[in-house]
């Protein structure tokens, strides 16, 4: 277990020591002593651009994770089951109805939509035959698509297509300094999600064994559910959907060491921003100078990763 908390840190040094000197600016490791404009691009550019990858991607996973345990299926996620676009629905609101809204009335009323939107799958998912555990993916898709489509068909009344893009393509191009600090917040949403891992993986095993084994089942989903809406609207609100991170990366970590879910948040975590800053980077250099939304990317290594993931048997069962 200790080597692949090793292999996920070392992995995740070495994408952002690359990802700082990655860019249409040419900036070599020399250039921070000769060149006092180094240090300020850094600051004000490359590195908020790398701690939003890093942030953004290891909480999706988490969010991921934790949606897998209160659905009881491992092929669900916030961004393809109803969650992210619930926030981009709230950020969508707030901007038709009171264009000189703050960002943080956008973060409150975009969590609001997606918790909504999280209770709405949850009890789809509920009516659903528990012999069918691919139903719940093709729900979520579907009930995500629907979603979309009326994100989309409003920002078409509203003359808003062109805005609301920016929040349906996840891409980093426009992280500056003062404009990614919000992802902090879902950082600490992540972090308290730790204290609580054993709760949901009791949850996980359905609501009969978790109220016998003493704990109150709905409230515990009620906080899980809040957590995944608040991480979700914070990363949509700051970089837009990112796919595909929060359903592998759970699923590839679970393969390795297993499903205590405890032990593997962290390794989920670091795999989830080490998979999204690769990304990032690939994006950068693909079309150098020009940019590749990371979106985009993780929507094709996401699904190849995850048709991989249903054709190779798993090492633990």
């Amino acid at each position: 277990m200790k080597r692949w908390y090793w292999a996920g840190v070392i992995t995740l040094v070495l994408l952002s020591f690359f990802s700082i000197f990655v860019g249409v600016i040419d900036l070599s490791f020399g250039d921070l002593w000769r060149d006092p404009e180094a240090m300020r691009l850094i600051g004000i550019s490359r590195f908020p651009r790398t701690a939003a990858a890093i942030i953004a991607g290891g909480t999706l996973a988490i969010a991921g994770s934790v949606m897998q345990m209160l659905v009881r299926n491992r092929f669900v996620e916030p961004m393809t089951a109803g969650t992210g676009q619930g926030a981009a629905l709230g950020i969508l609101l707030v901007t038709v109805l009171t264009p000189q809204a703050s960002i943080f009335a956008k973060m409150a009323l975009a969590s609001a939509t997606a918790l909504i939107s999280s209770l709405g799958f949850l009890a789809i998912v509920r009516r659903l035959p528990p012999t069918q555990p691919l139903l719940v993916p093709l729900v979520g898709l579907v009930y995500g698509g629907i979603i979309g489509a009326g994100v989309v068909f409003v920002a078409y009344q509203a003359d808003l297509l062109q805005f609301i893009s920016v929040w349906l393509s996840g891409e980093f191009s426009g992280i500056l300094r003062g404009r990614y600090e919000l992802l902090w917040l879902a950082a600490g949403g992540a972090v308290l999600t730790y204290f609580a891992a054993d709760q949901f993986a009791i949850v996980g095993m359905g609501q009969t064994v978790t109220t016998s084994l003493g704990l109150n089942y709905k409230q515990v989903v009620l906080v899980g559910l809040v957590a995944i809406s608040l991480i979700s609207a914070l990363t949509v609100v700051t970089v837009g959907i990112i796919p595909f991170v929060g359903l592998v990366v759970p699923n590839i970590i679970s393969r390795l060491v297993g499903d205590n879910l405890r032990r593997t948040l962290p390794l989920v975590a670091m795999m989830g921003a080490g998979l999204t800053l690769a990304s990032d980077i690939a994006g950068r250099i693909i079309r150098y100078p020009f940019e590749i939304p990371v979106g985009t990317v993780l929507g094709v290594t996401g699904a190849v990763i995850f048709l991989w993931l249903l054709y190779r048997s798993p090492r633990y069962a």
